[in-house]
């Protein structure tokens, strides 16, 4: 089963014509309603996360500061960054539908629970807005959980076409938890991090583990190098709970990356990850086509619904085509980790 974490006052973090807009999860849920797929989803409505949750992972300066800034007015936090007078607000609500969904996994309601909110939150360190996130919400359910329930090992894979930088610092040293990440090759897209060698630091060294993908790269190119990773690392680390960054502007018809995956990488993906973990919290990042969006929303939900695990319905016919560059990627992250991971 899963459920759905959402609320309408996430519209309440304006953003006018900025590319992280409301109408990024209007589409999603008018598109479940017109398909008759709202109804055979539990939706559950999130509480803000609390300042003692989110100062685990934020400075108080950080929280301060947005706080402020939203009540004078609000404005852009950087040159991308907006918030608006009820962004402080908001960005807490966000917060708090990650923890929303990590309880209802946790307590045995769901397998599968799905923080559909914004603003996102994987870019934002532990003292900085940044690339349209506020405050790290996924990060902040982490840290709730492990406090609240004594969990140790986690595992977060993101597959937003952008590198989840703030995540990756904010864990960078911990060994404890392996921060996965593919997304397009940061020579060319923002924020210009994310590359192999990014691997961790100290005790966390080998547990950050970025796969940087050539703009064109398609649903085949994913497909090959994941099934190469994803398996070994979820089997050989063991974690105790998993967490899934939710990005869909690695879509084709996406304005802000060079990728070209189509519809078919979202259900795709969700059937590969149910054979490595049983349970799993999803937290909404990127995503800007409104269409393309939705559809592959749609279609990763069902077969996390219907605990699809048939993979083969959403490859491509015959032996996939991979481009010489993804297997020269894959070579030398294998080189890389060889002391972690037996990739």
């Amino acid at each position: 089963m899963i459920s759905l974490v959402y609320s309408p006052e996430y519209a309440k973090h304006h953003t006018g014509t900025h590319p992280e807009n409301q109408r990024r999860l209007e589409s999603i849920m008018n598109y479940l309603q017109e398909e008759g797929e709202l109804e055979k989803l539990d939706i559950q409505e999130p509480v803000p996360a609390s300042s003692e949750d989110i100062l685990r992972v934020h400075t108080p300066h950080h929280l301060n500061y947005l706080k402020s800034f939203s009540e004078k007015g609000g404005g852009y936090l950087d040159f991308d960054t907006f918030a608006s007078p009820q962004s402080y607000e908001i960005a807490r609500l966000a917060a708090g539908g990650a923890i929303k969904a990590s309880e209802l996994v946790l307590n045995q309601d769901y397998d599968f629970a799905y923080s559909l909110a914004r603003p996102p939150g994987h870019h934002a360190t532990g003292n900085r807005a940044m690339g349209f996130c506020l405050i790290n919400n996924l990060a902040v359910a982490l840290e709730y959980v492990r406090k609240r329930y004594g969990l140790k090992k986690f595992i977060i894979f993101d597959f937003d076409a952008h590198y989840g930088n703030g995540t990756a610092e904010i864990f960078y040293h911990d060994p404890q938890i392996l921060y996965i990440s593919i997304h397009q090759d940061p020579h060319t897209i923002f924020p210009g991090e994310g590359f192999i060698e990014e691997m961790g630091s100290g005790e966390g060294k080998g547990f950050n583990l970025n796969i940087p993908m050539p703009p064109g790269s398609k649903t085949s190119d994913y497909i090959y190098i994941l099934e190469k990773i994803l398996e070994t690392a979820y089997t050989e680390f063991k974690a105790d709970f998993s967490f899934l960054d939710v990005g869909f502007d690695g879509h084709m018809e996406d304005p802000l990356s060079s990728l070209h995956l189509d519809d078919n990488f979202y259900p795709w993906i969700g059937c590969h990850l149910q054979k490595l973990t049983p349970k799993m919290v999803l937290v909404l990042e990127g995503g800007y086509c409104y269409d393309a969006m939705a559809r592959s929303n749609l279609k990763m939900i069902k077969v996390l619904r219907d605990k699809i695990t048939n993979e083969d319905r959403w490859q491509a016919q015959g032996e996939l085509k991979v481009k010489d560059e993804i297997k020269r990627i894959f070579k030398k992250i294998q080189d890389t980790f060889s002391p972690y991971f037996t990739f």
